[in-house]
């Protein structure tokens, strides 16, 4: 079991690409795309990141699995999918908690799921980031690509707001102005994640 919970999460090939965003502003055709967001998108595939300490692996991976256990019953893809968590949040300098939070509000773990703006998989990403980044392709339900870009895009959105993370995670939403949304991501945050 150890050995098991130290391994390095699989990462798919970096020639996959996603796009995503959260909420689709009203006419994605007709928004410009900031360039600095797409860079970062294009770069974070490039990336690597993972666990540094075999004993943080097993603690914070044990602790977390327990309370996944009600969304996701089987072990070993909780387990993958906390891994994956751990790895994309390090790499984007963010808790992995907050990632757990956001995941839980957007998609409640589905990784098939669909809003009814059209936003795909476990951190919610819109498909016009598909052909934004030339990757009409690409599967927005693959796990590792959708936490790599939600995990991005949730980076810039924190350091276009100075670190503020209600106002980066209303960004994220697509909802600036209003709090229910970072109140949501707070809540799940303090009840379920926060150690």
């Amino acid at each position: 079991m150890t050995d098991r919970l130290t391994q390095r999460p699989h990462l798919l090939a970096l020639a996959i690409l996603l796009g995503l965003c959260l909420i689709a502003p009203a006419d994605a055709t007709q928004s410009p795309i900031d360039p600095e967001l797409r860079q970062r998108l294009s770069a974070a595939m490039a990336e690597d990141g993972g666990f540094v300490d075999r004993f943080e692996a097993e603690v914070w991976l044990a602790d977390m699995s327990e309370r996944l256990r009600t969304r996701i019953s089987d072990e070993d893809a909780r387990l993958e999918l906390l891994r994956m968590v751990h790895a994309e949040a390090r790499r984007a300098d963010l808790s992995p908690e907050l990632v757990l939070a956001v995941i839980q509000v957007e998609s409640n773990f589905d990784r098939f799921a669909i809003s009814v703006v059209g936003a795909r998989g476990l951190m919610q990403i819109m498909p016009f980031w598909l052909k934004e980044l030339g990757r009409p392709d690409d599967n927005l339900f693959d796990v590792h690509t959708n936490l790599r870009f939600g995990t991005t895009i949730l980076r810039y959105y924190l350091d276009m707001e100075k670190g503020h993370e209600s106002r980066a995670l209303a960004r994220y939403n697509g909802s600036l102005g209003s709090h229910k949304y970072p109140n949501l991501v707070f809540n799940a945050l303090r009840e379920r994640w926060h150690q």
